[in-house]
């Protein structure tokens, strides 16, 4: 295609996302851009001179925005291959010691996060939020053949005595470094305050793992239970930790002021109306991961309460540590068999445009609409589709069962 020159590439279905699937519809891209979108008759009277791509027996639709991975723990896969036999500590016990026994980084821990990158582009990813404690996502991020591969270095340390050492060690980062806290069970609070205004002073958003396993409440509200016991074994248990006695994961967030529209929190199962109400008050962004809290069995999120509150949660794959397929294809159908209740176009928008929003990546990606980014997904329909709900149940029910083509430009 010469420069500035416009294609229009056509098929029997173009989901939009932010408007109905067009039926007949078609896309008209110029430099890598998105110019047009809309019934493709109209398009060609619109550009007459464009080129006509067409794309039979196929859905066109935006690329997928992953909000959530580790990287470096994909070559600890084989946690995730048989079903989990021990409690959410215990895994994070199996974990360790496989992390120990492997090595945390190396060759071997490389390579497997790059073929996981690959795979995640093969599947339809554009953009991916990576966290983790070692070098492997940014040395593994030229490998992404994607828009974007954010990684976070995470941060941990509950214990009075690591504080200082931490704040130091953030306060060295270089500004281009995007920072996350691990959890609230994990991680320091004067941390976590510290890590969140670094990341609003530099306009990045702030992932945090909030509220996944029941014991992270029982550790809020009491200063005992499960999580606790645990710390105390791994030996960062000093009491310093203050339990509020009421209350749970997203309360705690709220009173260390660290609740606004760029912060991410991560799982968010287990949220009471109260909360739901702080996260669509201060406009918290929100990102699920069915297939790991399946693995987990750290329970469901409650998706219908979310949208009763204005709140469209984004999807993430988590790690294959505890996810023993990463496919948000994959994400959707959990999402959807668990709560059957929820709209299947809700769910597709999880995976496109409230990610992209939880990113902060939503000017580019997530949507197909004039001046976003023109790398459409070409969905092969092995269905006949002949209405708007069709479509929605054959991407988010059988996507997975179709290798998505990306368009060539």
């Amino acid at each position: 295609m010469k420069p500035g020159a416009t294609t229009i590439h056509s098929a029997p279905w173009v989901v939009p996302v932010t408007r109905s699937p067009l039926r007949n519809g078609g896309v008209a891209l110029a430099n890598g851009a998105i110019v047009a979108v809309g019934e493709v008759a109209r398009l060609q009277q619109e550009y007459p001179q464009a080129d006509i791509i067409d794309h039979p027996h196929a859905l066109l639709t935006p690329a997928l925005i992953n909000g959530h991975i580790h990287l470096e723990l994909s070559h600890l896969a084989a946690l995730a291959k048989a079903p989990l036999a021990t409690t959410f500590t215990g895994w994070i016990i199996r974990l360790l010691a496989l992390r120990d026994s492997l090595g945390a980084d190396g060759e071997r821990a490389e390579a497997v996060a790059r073929e996981t990158v690959i795979s995640q582009y093969n599947q339809g990813v554009e953009v991916m939020a990576d966290i983790g404690n070692t070098s492997i996502g940014r040395t593994v991020t030229a490998s992404f053949p994607g828009g974007v591969l954010f990684t976070h270095r995470e941060y941990l340390g509950l214990a009075e005595c690591t504080l200082d050492k931490n704040c130091q060690r953030l306060h060295q980062e270089p500004p281009s470094t995007r920072c996350s806290a691990h959890a609230p069970y994990s991680t320091h609070p004067r941390l976590i305050q510290r890590i969140k205004a670094r990341a609003n002073d530099l306009g990045h958003v702030f992932p945090i793992h909030t509220a996944e396993p029941a014991a992270e409440g029982e550790m809020i509200r009491q200063g005992r239970g499960e999580m606790v016991d645990f710390i105390r074994q791994r030996g960062f248990w000093d009491q310093s930790f203050q339990p509020r006695g009421s209350g749970g994961s997203i309360n705690y967030l709220y009173d260390l002021g660290v609740l606004d529209e760029q912060t991410l929190c991560i799982h968010a199962i287990h949220v009471s109306d109260e909360e739901m109400r702080i996260l669509a008050g201060e406009g918290v962004k929100i990102c699920l991961c069915p297939g790991s809290n399946q693995f987990l069995r750290t329970g469901t999120a409650p998706v219908q309460r979310y949208l009763e509150h204005g709140l469209l949660p984004a999807l993430g794959t988590d790690s294959l540590a505890s996810n023993p397929v990463l496919s948000l294809w994959r994400e959707m159908r959990i999402l959807a068999e668990a709560l059957p209740e929820i709209e299947l176009s809700a769910i597709f928008r999880m995976v496109t445009l409230s990610g992209a929003e939880a990113l902060g990546m939503d000017r580019h990606f997530g949507s197909l609409e004039p001046g976003k980014d023109g790398n459409l997904l070409v969905i092969p329909a092995t269905d006949t589709l002949v209405s708007e709900d069709q479509v929605y149940r054959f991407l988010v029910h059988k996507g997975e069962t179709v290798a998505p083509q990306r368009l060539m430009q």
